[in-house]
């Protein structure tokens, strides 16, 4: 009698285990069987053609762009949705995605039945490069964020200047943004419009891909830039909780000024003590650096200040003057107009937008006429020197160099540079 209620004590305690067990794991059970379909089917490991985790052999598949002023339920009708299946879409939306942000020129695609009503069971419509959301009609309709897996390749690529930068990165088939970020990174330190034919760069980076196809850089590793017979390494180290870059003595990339306030444009005219005027015709100092470039152009603060001026002033034109300390002072004539916010007396951070290329005042075209002062005397803007800020703490001296060695290795690594994908180079004039 007693083995027996033993038994039956025995069997009711994991009885009370098993269904504890059973609702402790309920809620991710539930999560589980929220999950549409094709991660299911992933997991039971068949190999077969998939796209966003649904089987191609499974459906018929039709794939096209948002149209100009379509909506998702316009687009959906067309597939002959219960009214019931649209009602529903729209109530559970909102919690997990805004149906009206869908935007014209993305992709989309509906999965259909392959029996004769060829009816819609999933509808997956392309938010980002990397976002997706898929729309499960199966049973009740369902809705699901997902996105893309994004694969990181390390590149290491060069060039060499013969006419422009620009020029460099499309002939070695290099993704033009390695271009933007060089520019970024040595704005303080090489002078993009006196680029010589002899130059050279080289740049370790990661590329990011999501089905093949590159959606943009990641963290920049290394850069060396030979300008001019010099060689500027860029160095990524972290310091105060921030990284940025630093050349191979611990002095920062960064400097007090910019090297031009605004980017990818030409030089016109020179600082010179005796210019024809172009207008006047007549001799006279020219205490300023001409950027031509077109109306509109943004045109940014050299360096952090105050604005002793915004308006307009004769031959100048519409003008901004920023006085950055007790000794520098910029100003930027000519303009077609002010920043946001850009008025006398305002503060202003390096980089801040002042205003827009124009041609006011006593002008024969569109262009910049950049002009520094020093300790009230004008001095060339681009034999301007500028100390370095924030150079390594000596503290951190010993892990900098660390770093700096392992930066020159992947620089001078021997094996062969691995060149990107061929690239359609937009967003960047072709004079830069």
């Amino acid at each position: 009698m007693k083995k027996f209620l033993w038994i039956i004590s025995t069997v009711t305690a994991l009885a009370l285990v098993a269904a504890a067990v059973y609702w402790y794991l309920l809620p991710d059970l539930k999560s589980i069987t929220q999950q549409e379909p094709a991660i299911k089917q992933a997991a039971s490991g068949e190999s077969v053609a998939r796209i966003y985790g649904l089987a191609v052999d499974s459906f018929t598949i039709e794939t096209d762009k948002v149209g100009r002023d379509q909506n998702l339920g316009q687009i959906l009708n067309r597939y002959s949705l219960p009214e019931r299946a649209l009602t529903q879409l729209l109530l559970y939306a909102d919690n997990v995605f805004d149906v009206r942000k869908i935007r014209q020129g993305n992709n989309y695609t509906a999965f259909l039945s392959k029996d004769s009503l060829s009816r819609l069971q999933y509808f997956v419509y392309e938010h980002s490069p990397i976002e997706y959301v898929v729309f499960d009609f199966t049973d009740s309709v369902k809705i699901y964020l997902r996105e893309k897996e994004v694969v990181t390749r390390q590149k290491r690529v060069n060039g060499e200047i013969i006419t422009s930068l620009w020029d460099a990165v499309t002939r070695n088939n290099i993704n033009p943004q390695v271009a933007l970020e060089l520019s970024e990174m040595y704005a303080w330190t090489v002078d993009f419009f006196g680029l010589q034919p002899g130059d050279h760069f080289a740049v370790v980076y990661d590329e990011l891909y999501v089905d093949t196809i590159s959606i943009g850089l990641g963290r920049i590793h290394a850069a060396s830039f030979h300008h001019v017979g010099k060689e500027l390494l860029a160095i990524p180290f972290m310091q105060d909780s921030v990284e940025t870059y630093f050349d191979a003595d611990g002095n920062s990339l960064r400097r007090a000024f910019l090297k031009a306030p605004l980017k990818f444009n030409r030089i016109s005219s020179r600082f010179s003590g005796s210019r024809l005027h172009p207008i006047l015709k007549i001799r006279r100092p020219h205490y300023g650096v001409d950027y031509a470039a077109p109306i509109g152009t943004p045109v940014h603060a050299i360096g952090d200040g105050r604005v002793m001026l915004a308006g307009y002033q004769s031959g100048a034109g519409r003008i901004v003057k920023v006085r950055h300390n007790a000794v520098y002072t910029s100003t930027y004539m000519h303009l077609s107009g002010f920043g946001k916010g850009i008025a006398t007396g305002t503060y202003v951070k390096q980089g801040e937008l002042l205003g827009y290329v124009g041609s006011s005042g006593l002008s024969t075209g569109p262009h910049l006429d950049f002009r520094v002062t020093m300790n009230g005397s004008p001095i060339d803007p681009l034999k301007m020197v500028s100390p370095p800020v924030d150079p390594i703490k000596p503290e951190n001296r010993m892990a900098f160099n660390s770093v700096k060695m392992a930066t020159i290795d992947l620089l001078t690594s021997k094996e062969e540079n691995e060149m990107a994908e061929e690239f359609i180079p937009t967003g960047l004039p072709k004079d830069f």
